[in-house]
């Protein structure tokens, strides 16, 4: 009797063994049934921040080059200082008006009084008149380079980046005027435009 209840007490102690561990088991395995949800969720947060990185540091770089642009500020003033330079080399300017009476004066003191007519008109007036159609050229030289390196501008510049509308048609405008101020000015030095009188 004795050994049939023993047997009986280790077949027990064997069955609770095996069912401790059957559930250790299934406490294992749901612990990482559990566990399983939580690192693959960490991992999308992860993967989730670091594409959240990358995405910065492409923002970052992308407007780096936009910061480091130039503004056109400079190009806006030189646009304007060509047509200004335009303006004047038309209507001869301050200087050419100071250079021609200067020139004028000089005229009238290096000519003697028993001068001929002709050699006091172009002493007189003729020196002066070139004189400031001199000065008119050099203005309209001025204001051609100075529309032309506006406009070349851009080509030597930040690349994708276009010159604005305005600055443009300043600088085709001072372009323009130093032409035409320099085609007067070439005309006017060699007396095909407004030549001087003949004394006869």
């Amino acid at each position: 009797m004795a050994t049939k209840t023993e047997e009986g007490a280790e077949a027990r102690t064997d069955e609770t063994r095996a069912d401790a561990r059957t559930a250790e088991e299934q406490r294992a395995t749901g612990t990482k049934d559990a566990t399983a949800p939580e690192a693959a969720a960490a991992e999308a947060e992860t993967a989730e921040a670091a594409l959240e990185d990358e995405a910065a540091g492409e923002d970052a770089e992308a407007s780096e080059p936009e910061a480091e642009a130039p503004s056109g500020v400079g190009q806006g003033a030189g646009a304007v200082v060509s047509a200004a330079l335009g303006l004047v080399s038309l209507s001869g300017g301050w200087i050419g008006t100071v250079a021609g009476a200067r020139e004028q004066l000089v005229g009238q003191l290096r000519t003697s009084s028993t001068a001929s007519v002709a050699s006091q008109i172009k002493a007189v007036y003729g020196n002066a008149w070139h004189t400031t159609a001199l000065w008119a050229g050099l203005f309209a030289l001025a204001a051609l380079l100075t529309g032309v390196v506006v406009l070349a501008r851009p080509s030597f510049g930040a690349p994708g980046r276009p010159q604005a509308p305005w600055i443009k048609s300043v600088a085709w405008a001072g372009v323009w005027l130093g032409v035409i101020g320099l085609l007067l000015a070439v005309l006017k030095y060699s007396d095909a435009l407004l030549a001087l009188p003949s004394a006869g």
